[in-house]
């Protein structure tokens, strides 16, 4: 199993290059099943959960072709890939493939749109918290899917087609949008979804469906519409930049210090975190080939934060932002909102020397002079690349393993931290 070795003190210099975004690219490619024509999607990131959903699509009969690199193409930029779901094969998406993935679940409302029938396994994935699935299948049944769950598999039927309705999330659900969304567009009739996501990938996802023949309008607000349409087209679209990624990178460079651009980042999608980060105590400008982050050694302040739905402080960098805030100078709270279960970073933080109290879904961070490298362990995604910014400046060496579960979100990281002066590397075993 895979490890990846840290030895801490470096300041980060030079150009990190932003992937696409995972977080758009799985809708997006799920989104494939809704047409019988091509979907090319550029900036597509190598990444585990990429390539598990490439399967779980091919299960379903997807074709799917990755292009070629073409003459001036960055190393590091992404696939680009065409899904091709001419012909439905199976409408069923079996528990070894949805288990190993949550947001693979949400097939379930392309194929019921299009085929009128889905049986898709209760999902899986990072242990952060329950995260259940009722707000997508309630959603659904207003659409007027019949719904069952039988032995572990949600069945759901709409012979006669999804007629539209009207959605009332009684919380915000990223998840629930994608799908509800996604099965409006070929449902007769209008749709109203409230209280809907406004994440920047909700747009992201709008905007490609409405270029394939969607009628759409007010993604980015808490009401979307929907009119739904008879058939989708293919189209091209470009996933969007990584915002959590630039986010963590950018934790990255405020603790180590240094001069860092992050290429292709965005400061609409960033907003929150970028306002934590300078309070902190980060220089961050927007230029026109993404966001610089600079700071010259001075020290780290601590913060208060609350993880929100979008547009408040993600909950997606909140284990980032704890490790950050371990070396400042003075105490810092963060509360979690978000997932009940999203604090086991803080033990094997702890191993490096960090001071962090729980309290139910608070974290009373006190500020330490220094940390030192240890052996720890990735527990999710967003826990594992926290650990990365702590050993980015422990004195010593700092071991992290199992970091397949980095590998689910982060494209060659141990790559782009180390064209910048960390010294950082993978150890294959």
């Amino acid at each position: 199993m895979d490890k990846i070795r840290i030895v801490g003190g470096a300041r980060l210099n030079g150009t990190i290059p932003i992937s696409g975004a995972k977080n758009a690219a799985l809708p997006l490619m799920i989104a494939s099943l809704l047409t019988d024509e091509a979907l090319v999607l550029a900036n597509v990131p190598r990444l585990a959960d990429v390539a598990l959903l490439k399967r779980i699509l091919g299960n379903h009969g997807v074709d799917i072709t990755v292009a070629g690199k073409r003459i001036g193409e960055a190393e590091l930029s992404g696939e680009t890939v065409q899904f091709s779901a001419r012909t439905i094969v199976d409408t069923t998406a079996p528990y070894e493939l949805v288990s190993k993935m949550r947001a693979s679940f949400w097939v379930i409302g392309p194929l019921l749109a299009r085929e009128g029938f889905a049986k898709v396994s209760l999902p899986g994935g990072c242990a952060i918290g329950t995260r259940p699935v009722d707000l997508f299948l309630e959603a659904l049944q207003t659409l007027g899917a019949e719904i069952e769950i039988d032995a572990g598999y949600v069945i759901a039927r709409a012979p006669n087609g999804l007629k539209g309705g009207h959605v009332v999330f009684p919380k915000v659900t990223v998840g629930a949008t994608h799908v509800t969304m996604m099965a409006a567009t070929l449902a007769k009739g209008d749709t109203i979804i409230e209280n809907a996501a406004r994440e920047p990938e909700i747009v992201d996802l709008a905007e490609c469906l409405i270029k394939m023949g969607a009628r759409i309008s007010g993604a980015g607000t808490s009401t979307i519409r929907i009119q739904g349409v008879d058939r989708l087209h293919g189209t091209r679209h470009a996933v969007m930049p990584d915002r959590i990624e630039a986010g963590t990178y950018a934790m990255a460079v405020t603790m180590t210090g240094g001069d860092v651009l992050l290429e292709g980042a965005r400061y609409d999608s960033l907003a929150k975190p970028i306002e934590i980060l300078r309070e902190v105590g980060a220089e961050i400008t927007e230029t026109n080939e993404g966001l610089r982050v600079y700071r010259n050694g001075a020290a780290l302040r601590p913060v208060d934060v609350t993880t929100e739905p979008f547009p408040g402080f993600p909950t997606d960098l909140q284990a980032q932002l704890m490790a950050l805030v371990c070396r400042a100078e003075g105490t810092s709270h963060i509360r979690e909102t978000i997932f009940e279960n999203r604090f086991m970073h803080v033990q094997e933080l702890a191993r490096l020397g960090a001071e962090i109290h729980l309290d139910g879904q608070n974290a009373t961070i006190v500020g330490v002079p220094r940390l030192k490298g240890a052996p720890v362990m990735a527990t999710d995604l967003r826990a594992s690349v926290s650990l990365v910014i702590g050993g980015l400046v422990a004195e010593g060496e700092t071991m992290v393993n199992r970091v397949y579960h980095l590998d689910r979100g982060f494209e060659r990281l141990e790559d782009k931290l180390s064209r910048c002066g960390a010294t950082v590397e993978r150890i294959s075993g």
